[in-house]
């Protein structure tokens, strides 16, 4: 495996965020977006990203330059989502197949948990993703369903696959409303 480190994204990462989103717009189904965002758009993502208080990070390979990068984001809009969040996950061609974004994930993973959330989902575009899928499930995330047809890109219909973690025990505890006062309503 070659050699890599983790670090908190910054804005001075958005022009090499806005490359790798856009290979994955442009040749995967990571995303269902069609039209690469620019350079401006992406730092709005983030800036609304880290605002909100939500883990953000991004590969660096040995030189310094960035080869992957993931987040966390709310799953849904309504407040009795917010201990739910849903983890992103996009790499440079070149990282693919060294461990990068097993990394990332764990690192979102552990990030999340810090924060309080109860429970990630992956939303994988894609039921043949199987990077995407394999690496989610060695990192004890379980397979919650399939969208049959959901998305229409590059001439075809594609699936998209959930999967689920569970964060600080899931359901099986309540929040800490000493921590998040207000939180049990």
């Amino acid at each position: 495996m070659s050699a890599f480190t983790l670090r908190d994204a910054t804005t001075g990462d958005i022009p090499a965020i806005t490359r790798i989103y856009e290979e994955a717009v442009l040749h995967g189904t990571a995303t269902y977006e069609l039209t690469p965002p620019d350079e401006a758009e992406m730092a709005a993502r983030m800036t609304a990203t880290l605002r909100q208080d939500y883990p953000y990070f991004v590969a660096c390979d040995a030189e310094g330059a960035v080869i992957g990068y993931a987040y966390a984001g709310p799953f849904r809009a309504r407040p009795a989502y917010r201990w739910t969040v849903e983890d992103s996950i996009y790499l440079a061609p070149e990282a693919k197949g060294r461990g990068v974004g097993t990394a990332l994930l764990r690192r979102l993973l552990d990030a999340a948990q810090d924060k309080g959330f109860r429970q990630m989902i992956a939303v994988i575009g894609g039921a043949d993703n199987a990077p995407s899928i394999k690496v989610h499930a060695k990192l004890g995330f379980t397979h919650i369903g399939v969208f049959e047809g959901s998305g229409f890109k590059f001439g075809r219909w594609i699936d998209t696959v959930f999967m689920q973690y569970a964060l600080n025990g899931g359901k099986a505890t309540l929040p800490d409303e000493a921590v998040y006062p207000g939180t049990l309503t």
